[in-house]
């Protein structure tokens, strides 16, 4: 009877184990998700299918002056659109890739 409370125990222990480690890595998936996106100029502008589909164009090119002529498109494409949407971005990146800056793009031409 004690032999089975014990093995109960330690199975409901190992289960419970290997939920944390997998909770943990999901969560570490999930972060790193998102400081690609956040790496992508101008990502908080973009649908889910647009960062998907500029991260696997990225993915596939294979020199790096290709990737450098693709980011400039990017870059003036979302300038483009921030400019219709009243917002303003940096010139550049951010030291992360970041394109939208400290203050994350949300501000209103004319300070509103």
């Amino acid at each position: 009877m004690l032999r089975t409370r014990v093995l109960i125990l330690a199975g409901a222990l190992i289960l419970l184990g290997a939920a944390v480690v997998s909770g943990a890595q999901e969560q570490a998936r999930s972060k790193d998700t998102l400081q690609q996106q956040e790496d992508v100029y101008g990502w908080q502008m973009m649908s889910e299918q647009e960062r998907h589909e500029h991260q696997q164009q990225m993915r596939e090119m294979k020199t790096e002056p290709e990737r450098e002529a693709f980011r400039k498109q990017h870059h003036e494409k979302m300038q483009e659109r921030a400019r219709q949407q009243g917002l303003t971005l940096p010139d550049s990146p951010g030291p992360h890739g970041n394109g939208m800056g400290p203050g994350s793009g949300h501000q209103r031409r004319g300070g509103k």
